[in-house]
């Protein structure tokens, strides 16, 4: 039998959010990690004309997976063969077939607490058992190769993610460097989360496989390339795990959407419009950064990447999810409860998502500032 799966609270947040927005409430978004903007314009129009002219069926895009070999090659310097390299439903899908592929039933995987809710339920419910690290301010809410060398005995495998959900932190290369061997010492499997690759402010952002091809890295077009409702991602494999990774995706997946392949390829190439959004992103977080602090949010992660700001509201409530369902009804504003990333910790903890336009950053904290202000 399956082990139990906590439910994913910042859905229920966003259903109360959508009811009162049914209802005639302006409601700001910030409760999903999901850019606001849409694709690329020429990767839309792109979509639009191969549903004029193709049936389209399964597929998997040559040209697409090509594409993104030549992106390994040019943003990291490594080179990763077309075999080694699978297109898949999102990132989701990635993250199950690595666990699937690589890990037996009552194996332990490490990962950081906090962290993204789903790596705790795809492990419980592929029978895998999470081994949680506790991750503090003391080291910047990320895993260190010292926690992983101490974990006796040594798991099967470990998650990491760089820029982390929900604290936007960024692992410094040395310690990503320090962390594989540890692995590679330890006989521990890697899987990298790399979707927020592409939204840092300030250090880079290292692929592991710099540092080894002997991990599963995941990414996805949802994040920078902001294509979320379109479900296209990949997953590249290790040498000796690809075969494998890609009879799962024949009996368990099939193939990604044709259209998102085709539009996935194009929006590759629109560098300009994204790193527009990349510019809006920055000024959100600059906003938000300097608007919390005077609403008694001072205790936040540093926020290196991604579109996170994950707080500290321990004195304000002990129950993060009460307090953002009330946040929510009060100003109609929708936040994340950080129960949802850390079930030790999380429940004085709350993420906000900068993924929104800046005129709603600028209104959702002209709405929060005295709600907040009434409770300091």
């Amino acid at each position: 039998m399956t082990q139990d799966v906590s439910p994913f609270q910042a859905i229920a947040v966003s259903r109360l959010a959508y009811e009162l927005q049914a209802a005639g409430r302006s409601i700001i978004h910030m409760e999903f990690g999901q850019p606001s903007t849409g694709a690329p314009k020429r990767a839309i129009a792109t979509a639009h004309a191969v549903l004029d002219s193709e049936s389209m069926g399964y597929w998997e895009s040559p040209e697409l997976k090509a594409r993104i070999c030549r992106h390994y090659a040019d943003t990291y310097g490594v080179d990763v063969t077309p075999g080694r390299l699978a297109i898949t439903c999102g990132a989701s899908p990635a993250l199950v077939l690595a666990l699937s592929c690589a890990f037996s039933p009552g194996d332990h995987v490490a990962l950081a607490r906090p962290g993204y809710v789903a790596y705790r339920g795809t492990l419980k419910t592929l029978n895998l058992v999470p081994l949680e690290i506790e991750c503090g301010e003391e080291t910047r809410y990320q895993l260190t190769a010292a926690q992983v060398a101490a974990l006796d005995p040594a798991p099967a495998g470990l998650i990491i993610a760089s820029p982390a959900n929900p604290t936007g932190t960024i692992l410094p290369e040395a310690e990503l460097a320090a962390i594989v061997a540890v692995c590679a010492e330890r006989n521990i499997r890697i899987i990298s989360d790399e979707i927020y690759h592409g939204l840092s402010w300030g250090p880079r952002c290292a692929s592991v496989l710099e540092h080894t091809a002997d991990a599963f890295v995941i990414n996805s077009f949802s994040k920078y390339f902001s294509m979320a409702g379109w479900r296209l991602g990949w997953i590249v494999s290790p040498d000796d795990m690809a075969e494998r990774v890609a009879a799962y995706i024949g009996n368990m997946f099939l193939t990604a959407p044709s259209l998102s392949q085709h539009a996935g390829l194009v929006a590759m190439d629109c560098r300009d419009e994204l790193e527009g959004h990349v510019e809006t992103y920055r000024r959100n977080r600059e906003l938000m950064l300097a608007a919390l602090p005077a609403l008694g949010l001072e205790r936040i992660a540093p926020p290196d990447g991604a579109f996170y700001i994950y707080a500290d509201i321990s004195r304000f409530t002990d129950d993060s999810l009460e307090f953002c369902m009330q946040l929510l009804k009060d100003t109609g504003v929708a936040t994340a409860p950080g129960v949802d990333f850390d079930p030790v910790n999380g429940h004085t903890h709350m993420r906000f998502s900068f993924a929104v336009s800046t005129p709603e950053v600028e209104d959702a904290l002209a709405r929060i500032a005295p709600w907040f202000k009434a409770r300091a």
